[in-house]
Parts: structure tokens; sequence; C-alpha cells
């Protein structure tokens, strides 16, 4: 009878480990894909509870990153974030928390998974769905849902910060090289706006 708990037990371990390890494994296929050194490009869609629902397109290279939508964009370059707003031709300028580097970079959290989450997989159809929880609660970002193809590119992003989730859907993935200025802002283009500093 010991013979047979303990056999349970250690097969239970296992499965458990091989479901982390290959959330891992999609995680860093994933990364791989959407991290290349050339860069990529998307378009997509974010809601939430505190979140108008919008559309736009995104441009990434490593943690730099560039979002369009109708009505903003916002240009980080790795550590400085211009966040232009075209009803008010203002551009505030900022150094983003990682959750708001996951609103406005549906990507990022290819660098997060590795620090300091618990990850498990299960088959949603014919994706993959990864979930992420902090082992830390205090994190900005506390919990997500990624939803990702079977060619490991993402589909869905859920993200949840205190007691609010954000969706973000993902179309169109390319693997595209972006030039360097993409990611900071010109203010040439921009001549009118008003500046405001917030760092």
């Amino acid at each position: 009878m010991k013979t047979r708990l303990f056999i349970c037990i250690l097969a239970l371990v296992f499965t458990l480990n091989a479901n982390a390890q290959t959330a891992k494994d999609v995680l860093d296929k994933t990364a791989a894909l959407v991290g290349r050194k050339g860069g990529a490009s998307a378009n997509f869609t974010i809601s939430g509870n505190k979140i108008k629902p919008t559309t736009g397109t995104f441009c990434m290279k490593g943690k730099k990153f560039f979002a369009s939508t109708p009505n903003a964009k916002v240009w980080f370059d790795g550590k400085t974030q211009w966040s232009y707003m075209q009803a008010t031709d203002e551009v505030n300028i900022s150094t983003p928390t990682q959750a708001e580097q996951m609103q406005a970079n549906p990507y990022s959290f290819i660098f997060i998974y590795k620090t300091g989450y618990n990850m498990s997989m299960k088959q949603v159809g014919g994706d993959y769905e990864v979930h992420l929880v902090a082992q830390n609660q205090k994190r900005t970002v506390q919990e997500l849902y990624i939803t990702i193809a079977k060619n490991y590119q993402p589909k869905l992003i859920k993200m949840r910060q205190k007691q609010n989730w954000i969706t973000i859907g993902i179309s169109n993935f390319q693997a595209k090289n972006q030039s360097d200025a993409t990611f900071r802002f010109n203010g040439k283009a921009y001549p009118q706006a008003e500046v405001i500093d917030l760092r």
C-alpha cells in the first residue's frame, strides 16, 4: 500500500515538473521568435476594466517598442518612454513601470517570465495556454494567461494588476527588421506638440 502511494506521488511530481518544463520550453521558443535580433511587427487590440477598447500597430526590437493607435503613439527606447496624445497635442516623457510597459508592449512577457513567476500550461484547442503567477504578489503584474499558437506566435495575452484584467489580442505577426530610430520620439515630426517631462 505504501509502495503504491509512493509511486502515485512520484508520478504526480514528474507530471507537474514535465508541465512546468513544457511551459518554459514553449515560452523560450516564443521569446526566441518574437525577440529576434532584427525585430518584429504586429497588429493588436486591447481592452480591459479601465481601458477603452482600441486597435493599433506595434513594432519591437529587444526591449524597445513603438505602438500606434488612432488616438495615441508610444515610443520606448529601452529606458525612456514618449507618449503622444493626438487630442491634446502633448508628449509626456516618462520612465515606465513594468505594468505600464506591459500595457503599451504586448510582448514584454517574453522578458518577465524568467524572473519570479510560477508557470503551468494546458492545451486549448490547437493552442498552448500558459499561466504565469508572480511569486511575489507585490509585483505590478501579478498574473498572466498567454495563448500561443503551435508555430509559437502569441495570439492573446490576459494580465492582472490587482483586480483589473487587461486583454491584448495579437494578429498579423511579421518577423521584420526595425530601425533603432523607430523607437525614439522625433520632435521635428510634431513641431507644435507641448512636451511634458514627468521623469
